[in-house]
Parts: C-alpha cells; sequence; structure tokens
C-alpha cells in the first residue's frame, strides 16, 4: 500500500507536467508520460517486463483525454480551435487510433519500443528543422476527404505510440499555413478522439491477457491514471492561457526542445 500511495503521488507530479504542456504546445504528453511512467512501472514492480510499454502507452491515452478536453476546451474559449478544419482532422486521427488499439497488443515489446524511438526522433527531427525556417509561400489547404485520410495515418501513429497526436498534427497544419496557434487548438481537440478511440482499443485488447487483474481496466492501469489525471486537468488551462505570452518562435522552440530530449531518452535509455 505504502508503494501504490508513492507511485500515485508520482504520477500526480508527472500530471502536473505533461497538464502544463498540453495546454502550452497542443500536446497530450504521451511523449513524457510512457517513458516515465515504463519507469515508474518497472521500480515499483507493478507488471511483468513484457507489458510494460504496452501499459505505460494504454494509461498514457486513457489520461489524454482528460488532459486533451481541459486544453482543448480552453482554446476553445480563446478561440484557437479552427472549427472549418477540426471535424475532418478528428474523424480522421479518431479511425487511426481505433485501429492502433487493437493493433499494438499484437506488436513484440522491443518492436513497439523501436517504433516510439524513431518517431520520436522523426518528430523531434522535423521541429528543429521548423524552428528555423524561413517564411514561405502560403500552401493552400488539402480537401476535407485529403486531410482526413493524412489525418487517419497520424491517429494510427499517435495511438500506436501513445501520444494525443500534437507532436503530428501540429506541424501538419502549420505546414498547410494554419496559425501556430490555433494549430495547436486543433491539435487539443484531436487528442481527445485519439484518446478516446484509442483506449477503446487498449481495453478491449487488455481484456485478454490474464496476467493483468487488480487495478487495470484492460491495458490501462488506474492508479497511475488516477494520479496523472487530478493534476494534468488543472494544469492545461494554464498552459493555454500561456500562449497568449509567448511568440510563437519560442513556442516552437520550445516545443523541439522537449521532443528532442525525449527522443535522447528513448533511444539511449
Amino acid at each position: 500500500m505504502h508503494d501504490l500511495i508513492i507511485l500515485i503521488i508520482s504520477c500526480a507530479l508527472l500530471g502536473c507536467v505533461v497538464g502544463f504542456l498540453a495546454g502550452l504546445l497542443g500536446i497530450g504528453g504521451g511523449l513524457i508520460i510512457v517513458p516515465v511512467l515504463s519507469s515508474l512501472l518497472v521500480y515499483f514492480n507493478v507488471v511483468a517486463v513484457d507489458h510494460v510499454l504496452v501499459i505505460a502507452i494504454a494509461t498514457s491515452l486513457a489520461s489524454i483525454l482528460f488532459t486533451s478536453t481541459s486544453s482543448a476546451l480552453a482554446h476553445h474559449k480563446n478561440q484557437n480551435v479552427p472549427w472549418e478544419i477540426a471535424p475532418w482532422v478528428m474523424s480522421g486521427v479518431g479511425l487511426g487510433a481505433l485501429i492502433s488499439g487493437f493493433a499494438a497488443s499484437l506488436i513484440p515489446e522491443q518492436l513497439l519500443r523501436i517504433v516510439f524511438a524513431i518517431s520520436v526522433v522523426f518528430i523531434a527531427a522535423r521541429m528543429v528543422l521548423s524552428a528555423r525556417d524561413k517564411p514561405v509561400a502560403v500552401k493552400p489547404m488539402p480537401s476535407g476527404p485529403i486531410i482526413g485520410a493524412i489525418s487517419a495515418v497520424m491517429g494510427g501513429l499517435s495511438g500506436l505510440i501513445g501520444i494525443g497526436g500534437g507532436a503530428l498534427i501540429v506541424p501538419l497544419l502549420h505546414y498547410f499555413s494554419v496559425d501556430i496557434k490555433k494549430a495547436i487548438g486543433c491539435a487539443a481537440a484531436c487528442g481527445i478522439v485519439i484518446a478516446l478511440f484509442g483506449s477503446m482499443g487498449y481495453i478491449s485488447a487488455g481484456w485478454q491477457v490474464t496476467d493483468l487483474q487488480h487495478g487495470f481496466a484492460g491495458f490501462v492501469y488506474l492508479p497511475a491514471l488516477l494520479g496523472i489525471v487530478i493534476t494534468s486537468w488543472f494544469m492545461a488551462p494554464i498552459g493555454a492561457k500561456a500562449t497568449h505570452y509567448l511568440p510563437v518562435s519560442t513556442i516552437k522552440k520550445v516545443f523541439a526542445v522537449l521532443l528532442i530530449i525525449i527522443a535522447l531518452k528513448m533511444v539511449f535509455s
């Protein structure tokens, strides 16, 4: 019981960080939750090592459902969600995330870890280059079905590695000349859909694993989820408000540096 309380407190501190980042950068926090929670699950001997990463990913997605909702509401209040394109993007990412929830349970642990690390390295590299980009000509937004199809791929990858999708959706929308603040707001709204459908897939797939019993809903570890959510929900609006006080270039650099740190952690740990 003592270890369980410490675990929940540790997850609450983690929730403070990811909640603020969810609001500030439009990410659900999975890029931080997955490696940190994996380490906590191993340290407290919660589950067999074979299931650690997929449980961290599933729990990350479940927590993102709450942080993204809080963040999206704050961005909507600040008129930072572009609802003219958001439905297409949200539909695409939802479909991709649902499929990924079932697929992840069939992928070997080591392969899933490699996919996570490579994805984070790619995201980090893209954001570093984006932070240095000079202004370019306006690129027209594709038609609804096309942006929906692209979003489905990103939703699938986001669900597979346990992130809310902001790390992929923000640079995509910004590439098509969507204002960075509105891209972040749209990503926050998409995080709700990714987390909801991705979690459904992980919970359904996890029911088939017999050695996950007390404290689990499928692959979602409920005590860790509780710890993350009780603080991240309140920190997300603070991060969203901070976007109005930071210049665009600063937001992009913070995003890039964050992803580089996480990428190095996953590659060399």
